[in-house]
Parts: C-alpha cells; structure tokens; sequence
C-alpha cells in the first residue's frame, strides 16, 4: 500500500485524512516539523502534503521547509506536494526555484484541488516506473 505523511502544522483547510485514505494512501499525520523528521527517520512514505509556512523571524532559513527539503534530497522518490498562502506566492516561488516541490496547491485548499494533484502526481509515478 502506498503512504502518505501529512504534516499539519496550522490547517485552515479541511481534514483530508479520508480523502488521501480513499486514494488508497495508509496515512500519517505529523503536527510539526520536528516530528515528521522523526517520521522519515523510520518510515518513507510515496508522498508528502505539508503546508509552506513563510516566516522572517526564523534565523536560518526562510520557511519551515528548509529542513525537510534536506532530508528530501536523500529520498528522492518521495513526491511532494505544498500548500501555501496567496499572501506567500512571491516567497514561495523563490522557495521552490531553489528546491523540488512536485506539486502546489495555494489556499484555500480543497477536496477537488488535492485529488487532481495527487492524480497527476502518482500518473506520473507511474509512468516513470
């Protein structure tokens, strides 16, 4: 079965837990970044749906996605898919200049937006196996 981790660090979007299970995903739900690290030290799902979250106040980095981005390039078959904020598409466009992300879907998220991305994603998955 394939998986998916879901990492929900602030929502504002519907619970798509039935809607990845209906798409044939096992799920995994983290709430933060530090645990989905901790997640992808032991298990390596099919694909990721994390939220990009822009911040200035981080010191290091310019979102909270910088660090999964670095475990990402270790387990380059994990597809990830990005929601983001219409507020953040000029940061997150330089975000995504500098590191994979395989699909976006800018808020507000819905049911219909996640299943066609994901549809694509594992299409092309599937054309590449």
């Amino acid at each position: 079965m394939k998986r998916l981790l879901a990492i929900v660090e602030l929502g504002g979007y519907p619970n798509l837990v039935p809607l990845y299970q209906s798409l044939g995903f096992a799920v995994d739900v983290a709430n933060s970044q530090r645990k989905a690290r901790g997640y992808l030290k032991k298990t390596v799902p099919d694909l990721i749906a994390a939220e990009y979250n822009a911040q200035s106040d981080f010191r290091d980095r310019s979102s909270n996605l910088e660090t999964l981005m670095a475990i990402l390039q270790k387990l380059p078959s994990v597809k990830l898919l990005v929601f983001h904020l219409p507020e953040h598409a000029e940061r997150f466009a330089r975000f995504r200049a500098l590191h994979p992300v395989d699909a976006a879907i800018e808020f507000p998220v819905t049911e219909e937006k996640v299943r066609a991305a994901i549809g694509q994603l594992m299409e092309t998955n599937a054309a590449g196996d």
